[in-house]
């Protein structure tokens, strides 16, 4: 594996101590000597080509911000393995023709591959249309088992030693294998998933979709192995080991969304590895319309009660550095208090940005006043961003109806900020096709479906440990 040095780290070296420097955001990392020796490999823009043991350290940096993967051009294994694409369908004829032609153009040599088709009770002509490409039809064994049972029979009936998910809805991208085939050249690697982008930009649903959706991983390298983090591949383009699929169980049969979430989750408890690559891209055709959208969003939401029972383990992480609360807390009485409070806030962060700067001096690691002070400014805007998005995401309503009903002015102002904050922040970083009014509007109907989806599952279930959430401090990390 390939790795470099982050853009903004810097490796400095003061009095016999080694120190990793990130500037954005700020965080330093002391190094022993032999992984110092390791980084200063790279500090000139190098890349470092690791070796077995190297890389456990580098991924360490790497899920710490100091440095990323860079994957150069793979080359297929000189032995390809013999693949087998699953599609699970239920009337979906015209979809299942569409992903059917696109699999027929795909690179990958059509004599190692397998294409089976699982039809789950369609009344439609999705059998024939399977027939008409030459897929090996088999059936589900049943009606609307959904897609989690189906593509565990596909499985049964898969001679390949990879298996290949992909949905009905969806259509593979020329080099779809090619690209991820790859990555099973670490024998670690379990599953291998792929980059999801939209295949319509019709309605501003679609054009929402092509950036918010919940299937697209995003445009960097992620690889999950052990650790607690709720990192996962989407099954709608999804590769698997037939051999680690079979040790992990499969999908779970009753699970009809959050299935791929639950599978290579396991598969990461057992201590393999899974990968998520920009590129062996497929096309999804999202819902396009509001209802049905909303429909779906509401879907996914349901599933977190059910994962959380089945993964207790993995709950959800927030870092808040006691600093960026005090100063926050300040900041929030400023409305109720009047504008002295900023006073104390202003005086909080120099005096926090002196010290700081005074202990990294004795250390020897040099940082300018105004560098530390916009990087504290900064952890306080993210922590802003991340607490709006969370109360977004698990209680839309309650916002709503704070925001509508609350007496006083300041009451229901504050909740449509964090409501504001969430979506402006998105719209900046995800840059949709939309104007930031259409995006708002679609944005938290999402976030109003899906917290009800999840009030929802949990209700069922009588279990809401989903909104509980860990809390960690930021401090100094050493290596």
């Amino acid at each position: 594996m390939i790795y470099r040095l982050r853009h903004n780290v810097e490796l400095v070296e003061r009095d016999g101590a080694f120190f990793l420097m990130s500037k954005t955001p700020l965080c330093v990392l002391r190094l022993n000597r032999s992984l110092a020796d390791l980084v200063r490999r790279g500090t000139d823009g190098t890349l470092i080509d690791a070796s077995a043991e190297e890389q456990k350290i580098l991924e360490q940096l790497t899920a710490k911000g100091f440095a990323e993967r860079v994957r150069e051009a793979s080359e297929l294994p000189a032995t390809l393995p013999d693949v087998s694409v699953i599609i699970p369908v239920m009337n979906r004829a015209d979809e299942l023709r569409r992903c059917l032609a696109s699999l027929s153009q795909i690179s990958y040599p059509k004599e190692k591959l397998q294409i089976i088709v699982v039809d789950d009770g369609s009344s439609d002509d999705s059998p024939s249309v399977a027939r008409e490409f030459g897929a090996l039809l088999v059936y589900s064994g049943g009606t609307g088992r959904g897609p989690a049972a189906a593509r565990n029979v596909g499985a049964s009936n898969a001679a390949g030693e990879i298996l290949a998910f992909i949905d009905s809805d969806c259509s593979a991208s020329q080099r779809w294998l090619d690209d991820l085939i790859p990555a099973f050249n670490d024998p670690a690697m379990a599953a291998v998933g792929g980059q999801v982008d939209g295949m319509c930009s019709e309605s501003a649903v679609d054009r929402y979709e092509a950036v918010m959706s919940s299937l697209s991983i995003g445009n960097r390298e992620r690889v999950g192995n052990s650790g607690n983090d709720t990192f996962y591949l989407p099954s709608c383009n999804l590769l698997v080991r037939r051999s680690a699929f079979q040790s992990a169980g499969g999908f779970k049969d009753s699970m009809h969304v959050g299935e791929d979430v639950d599978l290579t989750w396991r598969l990461r408890d057992k201590g393999l590895s899974i990968c998520y690559l920009p590129s062996g891209n497929v096309l999804h055709e999202h819902r396009s319309s509001i209802r049905s959208f909303m429909s779906r969003r509401f879907d996914y939401g349901t599933s977190e009660g059910m994962l959380q029972l089945l993964h207790p383990h993995r709950q959800k992480q927030m870092v808040i550095p006691p600093l960026s609360a005090a100063l926050l807390i300040i900041c929030l009485m400023t409305p109720f208090a009047g504008w002295w409070p900023l006073l104390p806030a202003v005086i909080l962060l120099a005096a926090d940005s002196a010290i700081i700067r005074f202990m990294f001096i004795r250390r020897g690691v040099p940082i300018g006043l105004t560098s530390l002070i916009t990087g504290r400014l900064r952890t306080v805007g993210s922590l802003i961003y991340y607490l709006s998005y969370h109360l977004v995401r698990y209680y839309t309503l309650p916002l709503l109806i704070i925001t509508l009903f609350a007496p006083g002015l300041w009451a229901r102002v504050l909740p449509a900020a964090f409501l504001l904050i969430a979506a402006a922040v998105d719209f900046m970083i995800k840059k949709p096709q939309l104007t930031f009014a259409g995006f708002s509007i679609i944005y938290l109907l999402e976030q109003l479906a899906y917290g009800a989806g999840v009030f929802w599952g949990c209700l069922t279930r009588k279990c809401f440990t989903s909104y509980r959430v860990v809390i960690f401090r930021q401090v100094e990390q050493t290596a």
